[in-house]
């Protein structure tokens, strides 16, 4: 989702060890919140109609949070519910390290520079990155959402994929093709956190 934050609050981030060898509880949640909601979609319909009743017009009023201005307020939400009551469960996604560690990477990549771009830096796509790493084959993707610190929260946000055309972060997480993924979490300039998923279809790490 595109959030514009109402309230100008100061956020200790808790220190967390960066490593891009050790993924963390918080990514590890990640790609488990995505799996459960690929495969039992409907339940997971539950957790949206939870949020509803927090939506005063276009703020996002969750209890013990910054009021949040969506774009397009309920009606996305709505949506959301919608198409998990229709679409079909497509398999479980399987933690995969080394996708972890170019999710992580991008993440403190993009991060301190206030980006939210799936291009580097120094300009490469995620073919490129991983191509760096290891050896992938089948399809990729990836999804980069912020703001969000607990794993169902960054599902949620991409999953409704508010303001976004297409929902292109929506389809990514039901991508059939997709069986395995990595996140990497990391500061953000401008959103104070960055989450970064990368998904695949097999990754095998070169280290």
């Amino acid at each position: 989702m595109r959030f514009a934050a109402l309230l100008l609050v100061t956020l200790s981030l808790v220190a967390q060890d960066v490593s891009p060898e050790k993924p963390t509880a918080f990514e590890r949640g990640v790609v488990q919140e995505m799996s459960d909601l690929r495969v039992r979609p409907r339940a997971y319909a539950e957790h949206l109609r939870d949020q509803r009743e927090y939506f005063q017009g276009f703020l996002w009023k969750r209890p013990g949070r910054v009021p949040l201005r969506t774009e397009e307020g309920v009606a996305a939400l709505d949506e959301a519910i919608a198409f998990l009551e229709t679409v079909r469960p497509v398999g479980p996604l399987r933690f995969n390290e080394g996708l972890a560690r170019a999710a992580r990477l991008h993440a403190q990549d993009i991060g301190p520079r206030g980006s939210i771009e799936h291009l580097g830096t120094d300009g490469t796509r995620l073919s490129v990155r991983l191509n760096r790493l290891g050896t992938w084959h089948g399809t990729i993707g990836e999804n980069i959402g912020t703001l969000e610190e607990d794993p169902r929260q960054v599902v949620i946000q991409l999953l409704v994929d508010d303001g976004v055309p297409g929902r292109g972060h929506r389809h990514n997480l039901f991508n059939q093709d997709f069986h395995q993924a990595g996140a990497g979490h990391a500061p953000h300039r401008e959103y104070r956190v960055v989450t970064v998923i990368d998904y695949a279809d097999g990754f095998v790490s070169n280290r």
